[in-house]
């Protein structure tokens, strides 16, 4: 299978740039994922498609403001650094811009001092390892200093750091939100949960490989990289149960989708674990556990429409996409959603 196979049109203007004033405002495509039929609607109204006995499961991952500007001490070269992975010791797996003026040894102001990191080892692709030094917290001192990573696409500034964090956000530790759960309201969650839907709460740190382009030809070539993931015993039976009694497991997000898919055994049973998850879903997998998956529209060609296309099909998909481009549906982080049942 061909990374163009994956590849659609999509204007420059309907990338989203800021996020709708009410989060469950957005639109909703429905896809159904045996007939192909779509339908267009308010992300409120996915209430209509819930139904007492179905399990939704969220990531309750929390964004940190991951991206750093300093500058290079000696020099005051800015730097960019951007957060990726926890190490032990103060130190950080970082991406960091320019790469060359980063070499091993080199140190970092960020705050007038507030924060320094030191570039102890270049790993992987060219990402360097950092060590900080500070007085304080690293959580606060992180949130005084840190911006929210947004992805490329997103030139304008985000005014409230909220925005960027879905209202469940829980644990620490993501790089990039997981979006398709930007959508809902407190109030939403409220009526899901009064309507007899169970709400499994799962972790999974994303990483910015989940955004990393697929850039081999061949789908089967491409490695994603690897994203700590957490289910507890209380999340693992409400889906077992669901799963049990014949309801049915939506995922809110491809996040929320890999975690429990990484997890379960071949008969889709789930057992309270955490670990790390290289899972790469694409056409011609057979979900384990997942029935419905609330979703964003993602980038041509992306990991994330390979494991759309794996759940309803990709001329299916692909349709659908083309049809939200006609009806000029908003892409990307802060866009519209998609329903696939």
């Amino acid at each position: 299978m061909k990374r163009q196979d994956f590849y659609y049109e999509l204007p420059e203007e309907l990338i989203a740039q800021d996020p709708l004033e009410d989060r469950s405002s957005s639109r909703l495509l429905v896809l159904n994922k045996q007939s192909g039929a779509v339908s267009h609607h308010t992300f409120r109204e996915i209430t209509d498609y819930l139904k007492e006995g179905d399990c939704l499961v969220i990531n309750d991952t929390k964004v940190i403001p991951a991206r750093l500007i300093g500058s290079k001490v000696g020099t005051d070269a800015k730097i960019e650094v951007l957060l990726l992975k926890r190490k032990e010791n103060n130190v950080w797996e970082t991406l960091v811009k320019p790469g060359k003026k980063a070499k091993v040894g080199a140190k970092i102001s960020f705050g007038d001092g507030l924060l320094i990191g030191e570039v102890v080892d270049i790993v992987e692709e060219g990402n360097r390892l950092i060590q900080f030094t500070y007085d304080g917290i690293f959580e606060e001192i992180l949130d005084q200093l840190g911006q929210m990573p947004l992805p490329p696409y997103i030139t304008h500034q985000l005014e409230d750091k909220n925005r960027y964090q879905t209202v469940y956000a829980t644990h620490t530790g993501s790089a990039a939100a997981p979006t398709a759960g930007l959508h809902f309201t407190p109030e939403l969650l409220r009526q899901v949960e009064e309507m007899g839907v169970d709400i499994a709460r799962v972790t999974l740190h994303v990483g910015l490989g989940t955004f990393r382009p697929v850039k081999v030809d061949e789908i089967t070539d491409h490695h994603m990289h690897s994203e700590f993931f957490q289910i507890d015993e209380e999340a693992a039976e409400k889906i077992n149960c669901t799963k049990e009694r014949g309801g049915r497991v939506i995922c809110v997000g491809t996040t929320s989708c890999r975690t429990v898919e990484s997890a379960a055994d071949e008969n889709g049973h789930l057992e309270a674990k955490s670990g790390w998850t290289e899972i790469f879903i694409y056409p011609g997998y057979q979900f384990k556990v997942l029935d419905g998956l609330i979703t964003n529209f993602h980038l041509p060609e992306s990991t994330l429409i390979m494991l759309v296309s794996a759940l309803a099909g990709r001329e299916p998909v692909l349709a659908a996409y083309e049809e939200a481009v006609q009806q000029r549906y908003r892409f990307f982080s802060f866009g519209d959603a998609m329903l696939i049942l």
